[in-house]
């Protein structure tokens, strides 16, 4: 039997979106420093809206509320998978293999979307 869930920190949504937090910075290091305050951090600030929401949701306290951060989570991947379809078409040349970014984002939005639905009685 699987171990109870004592903290939006145990979640593997949540763990897994610190990492991709994690490479979106690796990844905007290498952006032009003119989109420092443009793409950039745009892209970060989408980045660390999903695991934020995931712990302010889970802390919450009720269904309702969780499927409530968990959606604006999934809107926040949703909104930056937009951002890396335009960053690799402003940035061709980057010396960056995006893969680890586009496989954390589609686990991320499978797992969001699956707690979303078992949790939602609807």
């Amino acid at each position: 039997m699987g171990e109870k869930i004592q903290s939006y920190k145990d979640l593997i949504v949540w763990q897994k979106s610190i990492n991709l937090v994690v490479e979106i910075y690796k990844l905007t290091n290498f952006f032009p420093r003119e989109e420092l305050y443009g793409l950039t951090n745009q892209m970060r600030r989408s980045s660390v809206s999903i695991p934020s929401n995931i712990a302010e949701g889970r802390g919450r306290g009720t269904a309702k509320d969780f499927i409530q951060f968990l959606r604006i989570a999934l809107g926040s991947t949703n909104e930056l998978e937009t951002q890396i379809i335009i960053a690799k078409k402003l940035f061709p040349n980057i010396n960056y293999n995006y893969s680890d970014i586009d496989g954390l984002i589609l686990e991320i939005t499978k797992m969001l979307k699956t707690m979303i639905n078992k949790l939602n009685p609807n």
